[in-house]
């Protein structure tokens, strides 16, 4: 199975949809005919192997590579044909949250925060700068670390003000990186928290690489798992891993934990 493609929308809008989707590095095929839809407020997680082409599909969509072959729509704009100024417009709308959270070390958080602002929306005043930012930290529950710098700050923390930082732009597409990579069981639970509260405050549509399961059960509409470039399976979090297939079985076995207790409904 290599297709995520619906064949209709009837009440939702889809907001990245690729069709025929390859990319290869050399001799090495990472995504072979990847076929995706992903419909407003929807949250796939994309599971798999170290090296399956799980970051690069995001790359794509996000326009950091180009594919080989195949059509990338993302918001309605084939993302690989259009220009570099509505490529940029384009960025402004997907939230990319990277696995190492890509603060600026030499900056402190309020000045990560305000970065995006100052760079992409030059019309904004200080007041409304200030209140961005405010509003970001609240929502990620971090308002005392304005003035901290990246180094005091605990990994799980890091990970919020990164996710804030894309949030303060107000996209409408989210793509997390390993956002629990790292994290001991709690923390990851308040990033899970935090990627649903998203979800639902600014319907926002989501791809979460992970490999973190109880991330992905917890977090995701619908679950996708890639092997040698390819869907192998794709449905609800129980649909996937009733699955008698080995790969997928090999998934669920190593180190699940089950935290269906400690995350908020």
């Amino acid at each position: 199975m290599n297709s995520l493609a619906s064949q209709s929308y009837p009440n939702n809008e889809c907001v990245i949809r690729t069709r025929g989707l390859k990319k290869s590095f050399g001799s090495l095929n990472v995504l072979k005919n990847i076929d995706l839809d992903i419909v407003k407020g929807e949250n796939l997680a994309v599971l798999g192997r170290s090296g399956s082409g799980k970051s690069v599909l995001i790359k794509i969509i996000s326009g950091l590579l180009k594919p080989d072959e195949g059509k990338v729509e993302v918001l309605g704009q084939e993302i690989d044909k259009i220009g570099p100024e509505a490529l940029q417009a384009l960025r402004m709308k997907i939230g990319f949250s990277f696995q190492n959270s890509a603060l600026y070390d030499s900056m402190s958080v309020k000045e990560n925060l305000s970065f995006p602002l100052v760079r992409n929306k030059r019309h904004l005043g200080e007041k409304e700068v200030k209140y961005a930012i405010e509003e970001v930290l609240s929502e990620v529950g971090l308002s005392q670390t304005l003035n901290q710098m990246p180094s005091e700050l605990s990994g799980g923390q890091r990970k919020r003000i990164g996710i804030a930082r894309t949030l303060i732009l107000k996209p409408e597409i989210m793509l997390y990186d390993e956002p629990t990579a790292g994290l001991d069981p709690i923390t990851s639970i308040d990033i899970n928290n935090l990627i649903l509260k998203v979800q639902k405050k600014y319907n926002t549509s989501a791809i979460i690489i992970t490999h973190d399961l109880t991330c992905a059960k917890k977090t995701a509409n619908k679950v996708a798992m890639i092997v040698d470039g390819t869907f192998l399976t794709s449905g609800s979090f129980d649909e996937v891993f009733t699955s008698d297939d080995e790969n997928v079985k090999a998934f669920y076995d190593y180190n699940f934990i089950k935290t269906d207790e400690l995350i908020e409904k």
